[in-house]
C-alpha cells in the first residue's frame, strides 16, 4: 500500500470541531472496557478511519456516532455484528477492518476456522440467525436483488429490526472501507 494520503492529526494540531470528534472517539464507548485493537498511535493520532474523520469533522461526528450506535446500541449479537463487519472487510479487502475486527471477533468467540472462512468468503453457520445474517450481508455486498422468497425467509428468521440494523452496518462499514482505500490507510504497524 502507498503511504497514507492525509497527514495524521495529533491532539495538539486539532481545531475545536476536530477536538470534539477526537474526544467522542478516544473517550467514548470505543475506549471503554477491553481494547482489542489500539485506537491511537503513540503520538495520540487516531488509527484507521477515525483519523480520516478528523479531516471532515462535520461528517466525522455523524459517522462516529453512527458507528458507535451500530457497535453498542443495536439488538445484534456480538458474533453476528463481527461476522457482518468481517464480510465487509473481505468484500473490500480492507486491511484495517480485518485487523481490528478479527481481534474483536476472536473475543466474541469466532474460531480461527470461522475467521479463515470469513476471509475466504465461504462462511456458514449452523446457527440460523448467524446464517441468515451472513446471507443478508452477502446479498447486500454482492449488490444482488433480494427476491420476495429470500426476503420472507430472512425476515422470518431475523425480523425487520435486525434487517435494518444489518443493512445499516454494511453501509457504514462499506463507507469506512472506501475511505480507508481512498486515503491509503491500512492496519497499524504494531499489534495490541
Amino acid at each position: 500500500m502507498t503511504a497514507e494520503r492525509l497527514p495524521r492529526l495529533t491532539p495538539d494540531r486539532l481545531d475545536a470541531d476536530q477536538r470534539t470528534v477526537y474526544d467522542a472517539i478516544a473517550g467514548g464507548d470505543r475506549a471503554k472496557g477491553v481494547q482489542h485493537f489500539p485506537l491511537t498511535a503513540p503520538d495520540g493520532s487516531l488509527h484507521g478511519p477515525f483519523g480520516i474523520m478528523l479531516h471532515a469533522p462535520g461528517i466525522g461526528a455523524a459517522l462516529q456516532e453512527l458507528g458507535s450506535t451500530i457497535r453498542y446500541r443495536t439488538g445484534l449479537s456480538t458474533r453476528v455484528r463481527e461476522i457482518a463487519i468481517l464480510q465487509v472487510a473481505t468484500a473490500y479487502d480492507s486491511d484495517f477492518e480485518r485487523f481490528a475486527h478479527e481481534a474483536v471477533g476472536r473475543a466474541a468467540g469466532l474460531s480461527e476456522e470461522e475467521l479463515a472462512a470469513l476471509r475466504a468468503g465461504t462462511f456458514t453457520s449452523a446457527d440460523v440467525v448467524e446464517q441468515a445474517s451472513a446471507e443478508l450481508c452477502a446479498f447486500l455486498l454482492g449488490r444482488r436483488h433480494v427476491d420476495d422468497a429470500s426476503y420472507t425467509a430472512l425476515s422470518d428468521t431475523l425480523g425487520v429490526d435486525s434487517m435494518i440494523e444489518l443493512t445499516t452496518l454494511v453501509g457504514y462499514y462499506s463507507t469506512l472501507a472506501q475511505l480507508l482505500e481512498l486515503f491509503a490507510v491500512g492496519a497499524p504497524e504494531t499489534t495490541p
